[in-house]
């Protein structure tokens, strides 16, 4: 029976590809996400959004980014317009993330682009988009996997975990997420 050998693990190929960036520039990012935007500092979100642009990152208008967010690669994201990111999103992007227009993020919901192939014995790693479509919510402590769309105003309740994509308007629940209900939207 074949058992894991990570001394085998390379992922060269992603260093090389054009999802990421080099060294210093990884580096430097680092740091300033570390200082500025995976922070408890009240930095308005504004200036969080020009420094995203900085390195790269499409921020829309109107986006609320609160305290304590994590972004690995800016240069790999893209956010709509009236974006809400709450407190510990960690956007774990080694791979492309869309998020659109009148999103909302809660508190400790995690989009997870990376991941490994456990059946090969080199635990190879995977890489696969995010799209998060507009009017879309993502629970509290809930997790996105890679590959994974999330259709217009769908739903993944609290602590939850998305890994296929969820029809528009679909409410999803659990682990792995189950199809609840349909979100019915009120007018005013």
């Amino acid at each position: 029976m074949q058992k894991t050998d990570l001394s085998k693990y390379n992922n060269d190929w992603y260093k090389q590809s054009n999802l990421t960036k080099n060294f210093l520039v990884s580096a430097i990012w680092y740091i300033t996400n570390t200082i500025f935007i995976n922070s408890y500092l009240l930095i308005p979100s504004s200036i969080k959004g020009v420094i995203l642009r900085l390195f790269g990152a499409k921020i829309g208008n109107n986006v609320t980014m609160k305290p304590k967010i994590n972004i690995k690669a800016p240069w790999n994201l893209e956010v709509g317009n009236n974006v809400w990111l709450g407190e510990d999103v960690w956007i774990d992007n080694l791979g492309k993330v869309k998020i659109g227009d009148n999103c909302c993020l809660s508190q400790g919901a995690m989009l997870l682009s990376g991941n490994h192939d456990y059946k090969q014995e080199t635990f190879d790693l995977i890489v696969k988009d995010i799209t998060i479509e507009d009017g879309v919510w993502i629970g509290a402590k809930s997790v996105v996997c890679g590959g994974v769309t999330c259709h217009s105003q769908a739903v993944l309740s609290v602590n939850s975990v998305a890994s296929k994509s969820l029809v528009a308007y679909g409410i999803y629940q659990g682990n792995p997420a189950k199809l609840v209900r349909e979100r019915k939207i009120a007018t005013k």
